[in-house]
């Protein structure tokens, strides 16, 4: 029996889309333009790519591996249009969090937790491709502060403590002043 049986090919479909859900839900929260828009998607698709083929993958994402190497499955139901950005950012997060439920739900510890690390390493990838804003490519800066809202918002949806803030890590002398 494969782990893949533990799911109806809805819930299936789910758990595939997860990642590329959790780095649309990046691309979302703040679009890069054209230019960056192609250096996110090629980011998730390479970051989906590595996190399925690294070694020692748990069944899961060796299921996960051999369904994105094979046929091209058919198509559920399509989903909803979002009508905003923020519908889009939104539905990836609900996506996102119905993926990560179904599969803590029915696999093990270890797949759930690698599965969560996949998602998160998607969104970070995704997040860190693109400089957002300045101008012409000079100025701006790497991860903004809406896509830093949504790796929080996928971290508290995935059980994970968000990253500290650089400004608010404590000083050497345990003061918590930088200077």
């Amino acid at each position: 029996m494969s782990i893949k049986d533990n799911f109806s090919p809805e819930e299936w479909t789910t758990v595939m889309n997860g990642p590329g859900r959790a780095g649309a839900a990046v691309v979302a929260a703040s679009p890069s333009g054209i230019t960056g828009l192609l250096a996110e998607g090629r980011a998730l698709a390479l970051a989906v790519r590595a996190g399925l083929s690294a070694p020692g993958r748990t069944p899961l994402l060796e299921a996960m591996a051999a369904d994105l190497l094979g046929p091209a499955p058919e198509r559920a139901a399509r989903q909803e249009s979002a009508t905003s950005m923020d519908d889009a950012r939104d539905q990836s997060l609900q996506g996102v969090r119905q993926a990560a439920w179904l599969v803590s739900a029915k696999t093990s510890p270890e797949d759930a937790a690698a599965y969560r690390h996949l998602l998160l390493k998607v969104a970070d990838e995704v997040a860190n491709a693109a400089k957002e804003g300045g101008f012409l490519g000079i100025g701006g800066e790497q991860v903004n502060d809406r896509e830093r809202a949504v790796l929080d918002e996928l971290r508290r949806l995935l059980g994970t403590e968000p990253a500290p803030s650089p400004l608010l890590s404590p000083s050497p002398d345990g003061s918590g002043n930088s200077n």
